[in-house]
């Protein structure tokens, strides 16, 4: 039996929820039903409720633009109702406009998440969450799956210092949560931390089990952004996107993106897998391999670097091999090698690789020489807590 994501629980099993009710919907191109009926265009069809504004995380609510891209405000050409960009010029501009959603009864979120703290989505939730909670509006969260399954963790907490729209709250790097979990602890969140009251429905899934990878699900895999094509992307995101905050490609301008990393200064790419492989990091191994970026970082130029194979997915330690990574990198390649200095999701006053580790913790061990596997054995008492604080939420059980 397929999976049901929350949109066809509340449009076919739920519509109660609804009914009567002034609708806003945050969503993009990814909220499906299982024969690929869009929620933009059930929810306009409006059985007893009034679907009135459209809002777009980073990319659109269509997927149309790339990484940090400022999006504007438009109209939606299927249905013709005004968008609301949630990702602007500005930081200001990622969360919704209260004169906007004062029109509304309830505010929808259908945004397919991956399970990696870095991923915006969960953050457009949860300033659309602050906003509503403001004025006292409801927040209806359509659950999806994790795709990379709802069990494994891995990843230092996120310290307080290096909070940004790539980590707004202390998660793990991998957090194994799905977004309607997540909404439930940022309600607490805000809650106790902030003294706002989340007026807070989730409709969950029917059919979904925690141990289930994407494939076990029997849902169609629509690319929830531009370079997040299938879900072997998302199996190894957690770790390559780390590559962001460096002037390595992370395969953008490819067919596989975070799959290939490199460089125009890696000449031999032979040596660097081997370099890697030696590592024996679990259920990965690394295939030398030559591309030509069409976009973005060293585009026109061709990069050595290597692409990943996951052999075991669930050996597999995504955070930590993106780790070895750009280390690897760094220690064959130490004058050409360099750290993002530009402006990273807002943020210009700390490094891009500082905002995605969540700590400069690991910018030092690796410019000093340190062995990362010393700071992967400080993680076991944060993940421990972590998955402690987290079981009050997870609406998914074993």
């Amino acid at each position: 039996m397929n999976v049901l994501p929350g949109l066809e629980v509340l449009i076919h099993q739920e519509p109660r929820r609804i009914q009567g009710k002034r609708i806003g919907l945050v969503s993009n191109q990814s909220a499906v039903t299982h024969d690929l009926q869009h929620a933009v265009k059930l929810l306009h069809a409006g059985r007893g409720w009034k679907l009135t504004a459209l809002f777009g995380p980073e990319h659109g609510i269509w997927g149309e633009a790339q990484d940090m891209a400022h999006v504007d405000h438009s109209t939606d050409p299927l249905t013709g109702l005004p968008v609301y960009s949630l990702y602007g010029k500005n930081e200001s501009d990622l969360a919704p406009r209260r004169e906007v959603l004062r029109n509304l009864d309830a505010l929808v979120i259908d945004l397919q998440d991956i399970g990696s703290r870095y991923y915006t989505f969960i953050y457009t939730m949860a300033l659309c969450m602050r906003e509503a909670a403001a004025l006292g509006l409801e927040v209806i969260v359509l659950d999806r799956p994790n795709p990379i399954d709802g069990i494994h963790l891995e990843g230092n907490i996120r310290e307080e210092k290096y909070s940004s729209f790539v980590g707004m709250f202390p998660l793990p790097t991998r957090h194994g949560m799905t977004a309607g979990e997540l909404a439930r602890w940022f309600a607490r969140y805000y809650r106790d931390v902030h003294k706002l009251e989340c007026n807070l429905t989730v409709v969950p899934m029917k059919g979904w089990s925690r141990s289930m990878w994407w494939g076990d699900t029997g849902l169609p895999w629509v690319i929830p952004s531009p370079n997040m094509p299938t879900v072997y992307t998302a199996t190894v995101y957690p770790g390559m996107c780390l590559v962001e905050g460096t002037n390595l490609s992370e395969g953008r301008g490819t067919t596989h993106p975070f799959e290939f990393f490199g460089a125009p200064w890696i000449k031999d790419a032979f040596k660097f897998a081997e370099r890697l492989n030696h590592l024996g990091l679990p259920g990965v191994r690394f295939r030398p391999h030559y591309f030509l970026p069409t976009f973005h970082k060293h585009a026109g130029k061709v990069c050595g670097g290597v692409e990943l194979h996951v052999t075991n997915r669930s050996l597999f330690e995504p955070y930590r091999t993106g780790l070895w990574c750009v280390k690897v990198a760094r220690d064959e390649n130490p004058d050409e090698f360099k750290w993002r200095t530009e402006t990273y999701e807002f943020v210009s006053d700390r490094l891009a690789i500082d905002l995605l580790a969540g700590s400069a913790r690991y910018r030092e061990l690796v410019e000093s020489g340190g062995n990362i596997d010393s700071w992967v054995r400080e993680w076991e008492d944060g993940l421990h807590e972590f998955a402690r604080v987290r079981d009050e939420f997870l609406l998914y059980r074993e």
